[in-house]
């Protein structure tokens, strides 16, 4: 059976620290599913489409990685997918303390689902989507923190 595992986030935007976590759970995993999650009521920096072009690009030679959005429960995705692993990346131990509730509620709805952390690089710790995405609405140059695949200038919005 090949391990599946879904990396869910609104990834607005991917930044290196999403990546490196992705890369690093390639030995772990046969399929990874970098999963943007549709929020309505949440208004987004960039579209949805936007945020799946960059995750491509970011894998484009990387075959088990797959950019998907959906939209309800991730552990509803999990079965429509045969994925049995989520992938949750921590910095913090805030991080920690959010993402074990959150694991504990999807093993609850769905007890096959194992949540599985790696910790981020000590250089990712303090990179987040909201303070990139500050950079980036204030013009500042935020390439250091983003995948050096892609050119973000070709992604903001207009």
């Amino acid at each position: 059976m090949d391990k599946i595992a879904i990396f869910p986030g609104s990834f607005d935007p991917f930044t290196v620290g999403h990546e490196a976590v992705v890369k690093r759970a390639l030995s772990l995993f046969d399929t990874i599913y970098v999963a943007v999650g549709v929020n309505t009521s949440k208004k987004s920096f960039f579209t949805l489409e936007n945020r799946l072009a960059i995750i491509a690009k970011t894998f484009e030679h990387e075959p088990k990685v797959k950019a998907i959005s959906y939209e309800g429960l991730t552990v509803e995705l999990c079965k429509s997918l045969n994925a049995q692993f989520l992938l949750r990346g921590l910095r913090t131990s805030a991080d920690f303390e959010f993402e074990r509730a959150i694991g504990q509620v999807n093993k609850a709805m769905n007890p096959a689902i194992e949540t599985v952390f790696l910790l981020t690089a000590p250089e990712h710790t303090p990179i987040n989507s909201t303070i990139v995405r500050d950079i980036l609405l204030h013009k500042g140059d935020a390439s250091q923190f983003l995948p050096k695949a892609i050119d973000i200038n070709s992604y903001l919005p207009r």
